[in-house]
């Protein structure tokens, strides 16, 4: 009896196991913490504090591939999109309570529900500095991939736009928005994008919730170390050139560290 007993204490172990994610508690924050809404809050509101500034100095750049003479170039912002602009925190609880995991196919239906609400502070930021003669551009890595016969090439772009209305951002468009894969050499490695707006636009600020988002080559075969090397290498540009918002359920972050993680905390 004892026997049968302890297993089925350890088949309902099992079950509440199986039930946890371990994305829970951060998606939790995000949905709920008035600190993330107060960080975002604070991270849209010191941008534009620099704004005007960044716009009378005809040297000022954020992108490390800015060349040449672009002090004539129009001012431009470049802003990830996902957990930048749009948050998508539901799909993750969606996940979570179906005991669920990303899928292409499952992140795919997700962007074509175009349900994705706004970061706090983002669309006001943006409506503002566009008003200002900013010119915006969204570069994510959302991926082009068709969805059947007869769809479009990319129908995740007007599903993105869409989103982006739907929430308030009053200029977007095809011209604005870039993503993964909508141009042969445009992978996840949002560089090449750079490069590309770079040489039209004086980039002015950079936003994101990855370090790819403002450097190059930061999100495979890198170590935790040399990423923190890199921030501090460059601690002039945060918090007036280059804006991070908060993302702790995924990203290159986690993707580079190295099994078993625990060997990555620190204990006293």
């Amino acid at each position: 009896m004892k026997t049968i007993l302890g297993f089925m204490v350890l088949l309902l172990f099992m079950g509440c196991a199986a039930t946890t994610d371990n994305t829970f508690n951060s998606t939790l924050w995000i949905q709920t913490a008035a600190e993330y809404k107060a960080q975002a809050l604070q991270t849209y509101h010191t941008a534009g504090s620099h704004i005007q500034e960044a716009i009378n100095d005809k040297q000022w750049t954020a992108a490390l591939e800015q060349s040449g003479d672009y002090s004539d170039l129009p001012p431009a912002v470049i802003l990830d999109v996902d957990e930048t602009v749009l948050d998508n925190s539901d799909y993750q609880a969606n996940l979570i309570k179906n005991n669920a995991v990303f899928t292409p196919a499952n992140w795919d239906h997700w962007v074509g529900l175009k349900r994705a609400s706004a970061v706090p502070g983002a669309v006001d930021f943006i409506n503002e500095i566009q008003k200002q003669g900013v010119h915006v551009f969204f570069v994510t890595n959302r991926e082009c991939r068709k969805r059947g016969t007869g769809e479009p090439s990319c129908p995740q772009e007007d599903d993105t736009i869409e989103n982006l209305k739907k929430v308030g951002i009053e200029v977007v468009n095809a011209g604005n928005v870039f993503l993964k894969y909508e141009m042969k050499n445009w992978s996840s490695e949002k560089k090449t994008r750079r490069e590309f707006i770079a040489e039209r636009y004086r980039i002015i600020m950079l936003f994101g919730d990855d370090l790819g988002d403002f450097l190059p080559d930061v999100k495979y075969n890198i170590t935790p170390a040399k990423r923190e090397e890199l921030v501090y290498k460059y601690r002039q540009k945060w918090g007036k050139m280059w804006f991070v918002l908060s993302n702790p359920i995924y990203g290159s972050w986690e993707r580079v560290l190295q099994e078993p993680k625990d060997q990555y905390l620190n204990t006293y």
